[in-house]
């Protein structure tokens, strides 16, 4: 008989287990966890927050793209006009032509990347403020509807358990609030 328990015993164990747990359970007065989703790539796409900053940095940056353009099309015509008289020209002249086309290439390539980084940081600054907003929106909403937990990263998620809208939502009554 023993023989016949003992493959038993580890099995019979768990079950029981399982039923004291389960059964426990059923007793406690377990509140209920409340989740909740926050699409935040959609909150900064549709935010008034970073549609506004995006329009500040192109006022900003505008006139520094538009000398950068035109020192862009100056260079492509002192380029065409080097390849079309090269020919005819001296050698001296061509040497002269080529390392002005040269030093104003240069010139244009260290304008371009400082215009890309300064852009980029002033984004990345934009950016950042427009962030820490949301995130409190989201805390606010949080805690004046009990959630125990916001998730801003899902790979499936419910409408019933979404709350983007309502972070939008929340971030334009802000931006017509600060406009009152």
């Amino acid at each position: 008989m023993n023989k016949l328990l003992s493959p038993l015993l580890p099995c019979l164990f768990a079950v029981a287990l399982l039923a004291a747990v389960s059964s426990q359970r059923a007793f406690a007065a377990e509140p209920e966890i409340k989740i909740g989703f926050v699409n935040g790539q959609r909150v900064i796409n549709e935010s008034p927050q970073a549609a506004r900053a995006k329009k500040k940095l192109e006022k900003e940056f505008e006139k520094r793209d538009q000398d950068l353009q035109k020192l862009g099309k100056q260079l492509q015509g002192m380029q065409e006009a080097l390849e079309k008289n090269a020919v005819t020209m001296s050698e001296v002249d061509r040497r002269n032509k080529e390392r002005e086309f040269n030093d104003l290439n240069r010139e244009f390539q260290r304008r371009q990347r400082e215009f890309r980084e300064d852009l980029n940081l002033r984004q990345n600054e934009e950016m950042s403020a427009i962030y820490e907003r949301v995130n409190k929106v989201i805390k606010q909403v949080a805690e004046s509807e009990k959630y125990d937990l916001i998730l801003q990263e899902a790979v499936v998620v419910s409408n019933r358990i979404d709350l983007t809208d309502k972070v939008i939502k929340a971030l334009q009554d802000a931006k017509d609030a600060a406009l009152k």
